[in-house]
């Protein structure tokens, strides 16, 4: 991962003196009663100045943005405060991770930071730098060279530059937290083929912020050119055209998250209590559309989650996405290849005749042709419920996240045996008649495999109906003309077989 953690020169800088600090580094100097927005503020931008130019950087990247509270786009009023105002626009355009800032926009984002004014944000240039803030100004600054220079020109600005060995506000994704899902092609193919009746996405690119779009087969493309980069997404059924019945549907008691769609086709939502919901109700009222999201983690059910990549298709953004029963699909999918074979679980035997395999948390499934090379007749004849197959992967859809099974191509196909035997005369017993011939089984096996000897293959005379010459449950003695693994068919003739028996032997 990209950021501080690889760098080799981290820096703690304060404006409390070491010489001021107990066994355990704590501060026990003289502690002011307001935080210094002037000189002092002042020397912390120059020093990191000074470090970001020792660099000989220009520019910084903004790394997780963050707000301190809920700020709505498209809908209310502009967004005011969070220590941005001035820097960027009200709806926060540019302020997203990955943004590349200069030098000076970077050092207002630290002032901000600083004065604790309600945003936050890392920045830093991969394997060369980064700037944190942290509690009661302290900044963290490491570098990829020694910053000899920069480090004298901190300590005559009056702070207090200390090597340590990583900052504690290193970025790090929780490995237990799962993986997260990119919004890849695969992503997006998927979310087409599933709302075509229409879904509800939220983007947030900026913490504490979202912004909301209705998604519909025809207006997916478009959404998804206008997203902001990297942004972390979640998809959520639509929203409902019954307001009145949403608004009566309210939690007793809890937090919510509203979302509705105004008359003008404009979103917006509002996080509440039991204590506003007539309030915001009088708001909803009157709505195209709306639905309420619990924000309580055990009753959160969003159908997708995912975070942009950047256009190269890496995924560079650190946003956490909330796990779901797709995601955790997803996750097994991408370990699943063609031609791999696979152990699991029959789990279910559809009424339809398809098997349901859990293979290590995702289901499969096996067509009945795929379960053996012989006829079966239902898939209860070849496996169970409980029972553990080895199988071999025919199929992986990234799309339908489908992946198709096969137990009959890890094993060998008992009709090459019959392709040896063509030619040869045996007798088998009618098992069905067609308006076209008879099928007879030419193993003596309840699943042996079947041919078919066709009206001009039964008697020497027209046959109209092979009814009129054999009868289901008849021996017939017929010679094997073909066999055709590849289209499973096999070719009987029964006058060729009596002109056989009745030629004798050929001469040895």
């Amino acid at each position: 991962m990209a950021g501080s953690d690889v760098l080799p020169y981290v820096y703690r800088i304060t404006k409390y003196d070491p010489a001021n600090r107990d066994e355990h580094g704590t501060y026990v100097g003289v502690a002011e009663e307001t935080s210094d927005h002037g000189p002092v503020e002042e020397a912390y931008l120059q020093a990191v100045a000074a470090l970001a130019e020792d660099a000989g950087l220009g520019q910084l990247a903004i790394r997780e943005p963050q707000i301190a509270g809920f700020a709505h786009f498209g809908l209310e009023s502009a967004v005011s405060g969070h220590g941005l105002t001035g820097i960027f626009p009200p709806d926060l355009t540019g302020y997203h991770d990955g943004a590349t800032v200069p030098l000076a926009i970077g050092l207002e984002l630290v002032r901000a930071m600083l004065r604790d004014n309600g945003a936050w944000c890392r920045l830093e240039v991969e394997g060369a730098f980064a700037v944190h803030v942290g509690w009661d100004q302290y900044v963290y600054v490491g570098t990829s060279t020694p910053p000899d220079s920069a480090l004298a020109h901190t300590h005559a600005l009056g702070l207090f530059p200390e090597l340590i060995d990583a900052s504690p506000y290193d970025a790090a994704l929780d490995e237990e937290d799962g993986e997260q899902r990119p919004a890849n092609d695969d992503f997006w193919a998927r979310l087409h083929w599933y709302v075509a009746g229409g879904a509800l996405l939220e983007e947030c690119f900026v913490g504490n912020a979202s912004r909301w779009h209705r998604l519909t087969g025809d207006t997916m493309d478009a959404v998804r050119a206008r997203l902001t980069p990297r942004a972390r997404l979640t998809v959520w059924p639509d929203l409902s055209p019954d307001v009145d019945t949403v608004l009566s549907d309210f939690p007793d008691d809890g937090l919510v998250e509203v979302v509705w769609e105004k008359e003008n086709g404009q979103i917006t939502s509002a996080i509440t209590d039991e204590t506003q919901f007539a309030e915001l109700a009088e708001q909803v009222n009157g709505a195209r559309a709306a639905t309420v999201l619990s924000l309580y983690a055990d009753q959160r059910h969003p159908l997708f989650t995912a975070v942009l990549p950047d256009s190269d298709g890496v995924l560079r953004a650190r946003w956490r996405t909330e796990p779901t029963p797709i995601d955790r699909r997803w996750v097994i999918l991408r370990t699943l290849r063609r031609g791999q074979v696979c152990t699991g679980t029959v789990t279910e035997i559809a009424s339809f005749g398809v098997t349901f395999v859990d293979i290590g948390g995702f289901t499969a499934m096996i067509n009945i042709p795929e379960l053996s090379w012989r006829p079966v007749n239902h898939p209860s004849d070849v496996v169970a419920v409980g029972q553990e197959i080895t199988a071999k992967i025919l199929d992986v859809d990234m799309v339908r996240e489908r992946v198709s099974l096969s137990l009959k191509e890890l094993q060998e196909d008992p009709m090459q045996e019959l392709v040896q035997q063509v030619g040869q005369i045996i007798t088998g017993r009618v098992t069905k008649l067609l308006p076209f011939g008879a099928v007879v089984r030419v193993e003596d096996q309840d699943d042996g495999f079947e041919g078919l000897v066709r009206n001009s293959e039964l008697a020497e005379e027209h046959v109209e109906r092979p009814e009129d010459v054999v009868q289901v449950g008849d021996t017939l003695t017929v010679k094997i003309l073909d066999v055709d693994p590849t289209r499973r068919r096999i070719m009987l003739s029964h006058t060729q077989a009596l002109a056989a028996n009745s030629a004798g032997p050929g001469p040895r």
